[in-house]
């Protein structure tokens, strides 16, 4: 599954097209790297995305949209960091 999908269907993100962005502005990273809209995710992989306060690390559980759409758990949650006003995420 496309990760700008993922993050839609998980609702780690409320929309597909703000996924799509955020993955272009360098804001989601897929095992440490930076993704691309279209990078394939799988179970087991790691997700890190970078809001402008906080970014949220979760590992992938499924990425079949069967089962997302009917309720089952996507992505667990790790864990949560709080970025002061003038941190940056990631160094681009």
């Amino acid at each position: 599954m496309r990760v700008d999908k993922f993050l839609k269907l998980s609702r780690l993100v409320k929309r597909r097209a703000a996924a799509k962005e955020m993955t272009l502005v360098g804001a989601v990273r897929l095992n440490g790297r930076a993704a691309k809209p279209s990078a394939t995710v799988q179970g087991g992989d790691s997700i890190e995305v970078a809001y402008p306060r906080r970014v949220i690390s979760a590992l992938v559980i499924t990425t079949d949209e069967r089962e997302i759409k009917r309720g089952a758990a996507c992505a667990s949650v790790t864990s949560e960091r709080r970025l002061a006003p003038d941190e940056k995420p990631w160094a681009m």
